[in-house]
């Protein structure tokens, strides 16, 4: 007589198929909250970049009181209504649609103020940086 030879059993293991449906749920909830379509673009200073470019720069800067400033380049300050900041801003875009703008605001001043800046950047597609201190 022939020996038989050992039976494969029909049994299948769950666990190992939770962990990898947990898994993969908990992936795609991750990726679903992490863009969002009302997400406004920044691009960040980089710390250590030393490229030069020839771009209009227009420095946009809030104080802790609230109050607009704008400059180009390196030319001084001027002070700026906040009903004004949109208008100017388009201009120097016509003149030069290269140009980026730099945010300059204070650590205590409202966060409605840096996102109306943020928003005018948006609506226009101007490119933005966000000028931040480093940590000591």
């Amino acid at each position: 007589m022939l020996k038989r030879r050992n039976k494969v059993e029909a049994t299948f293991a769950m666990s190992s198929m939770t962990d990898l449906i947990f898994l993969l749920l908990l992936f795609f909830v991750m990726a679903s909250t992490m863009s969002s379509p009302n997400d406004i673009k920044i691009n960040l200073p980089q710390a250590k970049a030393k490229t030069n470019t020839k771009q209009v720069v227009a420095k946009v800067s809030i104080d802790n009181l609230g109050n607009y400033f704008v400059a180009l380049g390196k030319e001084k300050p001027i002070a700026i209504d906040a009903e004004d900041l949109e208008p100017y801003l388009t201009s120097v875009q016509q003149q030069d649609s290269a140009m980026y703008i730099a945010l300059h605001a204070d650590e205590d001043i409202a966060y409605k103020e840096v996102v109306r800046v943020l928003d005018i950047a948006n609506t226009h597609k101007m490119k933005l940086v966000v000028a931040t201190r480093n940590k000591k």
